[in-house]
């Protein structure tokens, strides 16, 4: 299994150095790492450790899909996200997803304090929610993509897998 965290290691460096670059993680990078993780597994562990890989895939991505669909992430973090789980499995994947919108939070807040627009942000979002509820802007989720703080999400997702890997193997 070092093998598979190495792999993942060296997807998320080449993630991380293309989206601090460009903003960007391209397919070139995301689909062979996808496929080189489900071969490796098979290899590895035949049938089961292509469903395992397989899982893994669906998982990642399928929860990042939803995300980039409300505007929160790009499609290339996505099909990494999809790299990761064919990596290092179901489990692994979601603990990392987790630290990750952790950190991005954390960010999030770091920017807002440090442009100083907290208190105007906080106060667009409680008359978002409240006109959702209140059923009087239905259209709230697709005009907060607009104005949503950007950064490179890598920033996060870095920080993330190292939480999720020292919580997965603690010594």
């Amino acid at each position: 299994m070092e093998i598979a965290f190495a792999g993942c290691a060296l997807l998320v460096t080449a993630a991380f150095i293309t989206d601090i670059k460009s903003m960007k993680i391209p397919n070139k990078l995301t689909i062979p790492a996808i496929l080189c993780g489900i071969i490796y597994h098979f290899i590895a562990s035949g049938w089961s450790g292509a469903l395992f890989a397989g899982i893994g895939l669906a998982a990642g991505f399928s929860i990042l899909f939803v995300m980039y669909w409300i505007g929160a992430v790009g499609a290339g973090d996505v099909k990494l996200f999809g790299g990761i789980g064919a990596w290092t499995g179901m489990m692994f994947t979601i603990q990392t997803l987790m630290y990750s919108i952790l950190f991005a939070g954390l960010i999030g807040i770091m920017i807002l304090l440090w442009r100083r627009e907290t208190l105007s942000r906080l106060r667009e979002v409680g008359r978002g929610i409240a006109g959702f509820f209140l059923l009087k802007d239905i259209d709230i989720l697709k005009n907060w993509s607009k104005e949503q703080i950007r950064f490179p999400f890598m920033l996060a997702v870095v920080p993330g897998i190292i939480c999720a890997y020292i919580y997965a193997f603690p010594y």
